[in-house]
């Protein structure tokens, strides 16, 4: 495995291609998310994300095709190409430190794996999790295990 850097940038996109994005820096962690907004945000068990510096993500192109949708106040807002639907990124936008990068979205090697499984308890009735080993968390945590 091979971390994103400035000069092996790791590139990522959406379904249609309209939005495109790059990394430059290696992600600071990564992990299966098992909320019910994720599993609708995604349609699938889980959300896998890894978490990068703002200053290491970079539009190529596409980001007036982006769609923000802001569930509530003080859930982070999910990020969507709205000519194809896929679904991006996580965190604060257009500011904010980090940017949580959905991993289905990369075209290589994030150079990471998920270290944890978040939110197990809200997992969908018939969900088996996996006896893959990680640690497993009933709510978000906020820092790496």
């Amino acid at each position: 495995m091979v971390s994103p850097s400035p000069e092996n940038p790791l590139a990522g996109s959406c379904l249609c291609g309209g939005v495109r994005y790059e990394i430059t820096k290696p992600f600071l962690r990564a992990a299966y998310c098992h909320c019910s907004r994720c599993r609708k945000l995604t349609g699938t068990l889980a959300g896998i994300s890894g978490r990068v510096e703002r200053d290491g993500f970079r539009f190529l192109t596409g980001e007036r095709l982006l769609g923000v949708y802001r569930r509530a106040e003080g859930a982070l807002p999910a990020l969507f190409c709205r000519t194809c639907g896929s679904t991006l990124f996580r965190g604060e936008w257009p500011g904010g430190e980090w940017i949580g990068i959905r991993l289905g979205t990369l075209d290589g090697d994030p150079g990471i794996r998920p270290a944890y499984h978040m939110f197990v308890d809200s997992r969908a009735g018939w969900e088996e999790l996996p006896d893959d080993g990680l640690p497993r968390y009933s709510e978000r945590i906020t820092a790496p295990p």
